[in-house]
């Protein structure tokens, strides 16, 4: 799902709409699993004469651990998201506070994506967009980042590179 409509202006189409890739959710899943484990074992070990108040804080300790380490990290990753549009690109993230910042393609000089090896592994990257007045705004973990990376540049130079007069055919 995009970005609704009603946030786009009058003759701006969404050309791509991103989440940061889902490598952010690789270290969720392992304490999920971690957790789960540790909480089944401590049960297990747990002295029957302890309960139930020491079931009543191994449950705690493992909901809190979830809702910090799996829950948290995965509602960041849901609620943050780049749009691209014929006119600007969007960035949106937050739980509770929202924060947005809009960029308008007019401004961006030069589009340069950077990889580790990890991200070359995974497939994503950090696309980096230099404008005239700031500082190069990045956006981190996009997926499929050669492919942004192209669909960007096409949006700001494709038709910059064509000539405007058909050169004369020098035969004549």
């Amino acid at each position: 799902m995009g970005l609704p409509h009603k946030f786009l202006g009058t003759d701006e189409t969404e050309v791509l709409h991103l989440r940061t890739h889902a490598k952010a959710l690789i270290a969720p899943a392992v304490v999920f699993l971690l957790s789960a484990t540790a909480a089944g074992f401590l049960v297990a070990l747990t002295p029957p004469e302890w309960q139930p108040a020491a079931g009543i804080v191994e449950f705690v300790l493992v909901v809190l651990v979830f809702l910090t380490w799996v829950v948290w990290p995965f509602l960041r990753w849901l609620t943050t998201t780049y749009t691209l549009t014929t006119r600007r690109i969007i960035s949106r993230r937050g739980i509770i506070n929202q924060t947005g910042h809009d960029l308008p393609l007019s401004r961006i000089n030069n589009v340069a994506y950077e990889r580790s090896l990890t991200d070359r592994i995974l497939g994503c990257g950090t696309l980096v967009l230099t404008t005239a007045a700031e500082e190069p705004v990045t956006l981190s973990d996009i997926p499929d980042i050669e492919r942004v990376h192209v669909v960007m540049t096409e949006l700001l130079f494709g038709t910059e590179h064509q000539p405007a007069v058909e050169p004369p055919d020098r035969d004549e």
